[in-house]
């Protein structure tokens, strides 16, 4: 596994009056092709400034008009910082844009690109009720669109438990082979603590998770005491897997981020994942690491960042 400083926007010795400042971030609500309202925040990101010019970093620049067709306020600074990557935060269950976790995550990522961080349905302030990473795809393929309307023409996705297996479900579901949803698609993907399977009741913490979803009264312990709503309705048909979707993502650029102490997922899922890739991922096993965004220290999500800002060609 590589640890180097790898896609890093570093400020050159030679240009001592530079600074580095956080730009201001956009609030929109984003409709899914199915109608339901997401929630999503956009923030440019880290910007180095040369005399007062923003000087981000890879990428080409986007039109003030592309910027402005996403209907979201578009300041002056946008437009250079849309040269950047975006990288597109897809959380875990229970979670949502505003949780703690996930703003560590958007912030260790604006280092290396602008980021989108989402609600998924039933979580925070976004509609619609939880299909546990069934129809979250229609989710994240909302938030990949969005960024590219905002300009940009590099976008990864980052996605930790049930949102790590959701993005290898849309890295498969909306390849550029796919005529009709090109604006949806990554040209890389990250999957941080993802299952390989689905219904897997082999821990503890998973038991008790398929008891939240499938019972009257762990729903509604879901809604009132996670904040989440849960779908009651079966899936039906059963979505692709994870394992199933892996072998469909090549070309494009894949990570598969596990920790050796996940209490969810124990390390035969990632190995499952490696081993359907046929050599076309990257597997990094973290000695010591839990489960998803909690257990994700800022080391390694530097490390992600680093991966995402040099795969995003």
């Amino acid at each position: 596994m590589s640890t180097g400083p790898a896609g890093h926007t570093a400020r050159s010795s030679d240009r001592p009056h530079s600074e580095t400042a956080r730009r201001t971030r956009l609030r929109r609500f984003l409709r899914t092709a199915d109608g339901v309202t997401i929630d999503a925040v956009y923030e440019p990101g880290d910007v180095v400034y040369d005399g007062g010019t923003p000087s981000p970093s890879l990428g080409s620049p986007a039109s003030p008009a592309s910027l402005a067709s996403s209907g979201s306020p578009v300041s002056r600074d946008a437009a250079p910082a849309a040269r950047r990557p975006a990288i597109v935060v897809a959380h875990g269950f229970t979670g949502d844009l505003e949780r703690p976790h996930v703003r560590r995550a958007a912030s260790a990522f604006a280092q290396y690109g602008a980021v989108v961080t989402f609600s998924f349905r039933g979580h925070g302030a976004s509609g619609g009720r939880s299909t546990v990473g069934d129809r979250e795809v229609l989710d994240l393929a909302a938030a990949v669109a969005w960024a590219r309307e905002l300009g940009h023409t590099r976008v990864v996705t980052v996605g930790f438990s049930m949102g790590g297996s959701v993005v290898l479900r849309h890295a498969a579901l909306y390849g550029p082979e796919h005529e009709g949803r090109t604006p949806a698609r990554t040209d890389a993907v990250v999957s941080v603590s993802a299952p390989a399977r689905w219904y897997y009741r082999g821990t503890a913490p998973m038991r008790r998770l398929h008891w939240l979803v499938t019972r009257p009264v762990g729903r509604a312990v879901g809604r009132v005491g996670l904040r989440t709503r849960i779908h009651h309705r079966d899936w039906d048909p059963v979505p692709l897997s994870p394992v199933e979707s892996v072998p469909r993502i090549a070309p494009t650029p894949l990570l598969i981020v596990h920790g050796d102490r996940d209490g969810y997922f124990p390390v035969d899922h990632p190995r499952m994942l490696a081993a359907a890739a046929q050599d076309h991922a990257e597997l990094w096993l973290e000695p010591g690491m839990g489960h998803a965004e909690h257990a994700t220290d800022d080391a390694l999500l530097s490390r992600i960042g680093a991966w995402a800002a040099a795969h995003a060609s």
